[in-house]
């Protein structure tokens, strides 16, 4: 999770937001920060790891500016709860929380922008979903006519769910033609398969581009997939979002892996 102020104004505190040591939200949140000059914190899951060496995902995320906060694994389970939002307040100042993944009605409003970018491009848009944020606004956003494919990355049937609330908080209620392709995420968050690996290499050594793993890799194995098994009548334009590249950290982040 990351924090920020709300107007995006420089401070000498910003804010956290709950996220595990993974680069998407956290470093998109840090990256930020650095560009448009505003104090944000990183809330990370699990204690243990304030005292180790950071991964690359984090030290990037500290070589940006980023103040990192450690938080039991207890405490992140209940990072929506009141009094946990209500201590890091407390203890960060006036900030704007940024939730898991950083889907809120706010980020749904933005990420149909893309949706109406390519509405004109394609008939098919397919994302892979994390907290579902991006699906629920890039349905929105494509219009009559046109539909999305989700690919979670997490494993449980309940992204579905999450997708209508965020829809519903967004716009009032259900917007678009979307649907979720529940058999790609190779057995959860960050898990992987040979078959995985395998497509994620061959796709990289054909196409030029280094596909990254937890999220866009199990995306494009699904979708095509899907066309082998035709599902998508021969003829139909497909728009595959890419919503992250994998990461190189430079001297800046290894500097900051060792404190």
């Amino acid at each position: 999770m990351g924090v920020t102020r709300e107007r995006l104004e420089p401070v000498e505190e910003g804010g956290g937001g709950p996220g595990e040591a993974d680069p998407h939200a956290c470093g998109a949140t840090a990256a930020a920060g650095r560009l448009l000059g505003f104090a944000t914190v990183g809330v990370i899951r699990g204690e243990e790891l304030a005292d180790r060496p950071l991964n690359p995902s984090l030290a990037r995320c500290a070589a940006d500016g980023m103040r990192l906060h450690f938080i039991s694994r207890d405490a992140y389970r209940r990072k929506d709860e009141p009094a946990v939002l209500d201590g890091l307040r407390a203890r960060f100042g006036d900030c704007l929380v940024v939730p898991e993944g950083g889907s809120n009605a706010p980020a749904v409003h933005g990420a149909a922008e893309l949706g109406r970018e390519l509405r004109e491009r394609c008939a098919v848009a397919a994302v892979a979903c994390g907290t579902g944020g991006t699906l629920a606004g890039l349905a929105a956003g494509l219009g009559p006519g046109r539909r999305a494919l989700g690919f979670p990355v997490l494993r449980g049937g309940f992204l579905g769910g999450e997708v209508e609330r965020l829809q519903r908080a967004a716009f009032g209620g259900r917007r678009g033609e979307w649907r979720l392709e529940e058999r790609f995420h190779c057995g959860g968050y960050a898990r992987r398969t040979p078959e995985l690996d395998a497509f994620a290499e061959d796709f990289g050594e054909r196409h030029g581009l280094p596909v990254e793993r937890i999220y866009v890799a199990k995306m494009l194995y699904g979708l095509t997939t899907l066309v082998e098994e035709g599902a998508l009548a021969p003829g139909t334009t497909v728009a595959a979002v890419v919503t992250g590249t994998e990461w190189d950290f430079g001297p800046a982040a290894q500097t900051a892996s060792s404190r």
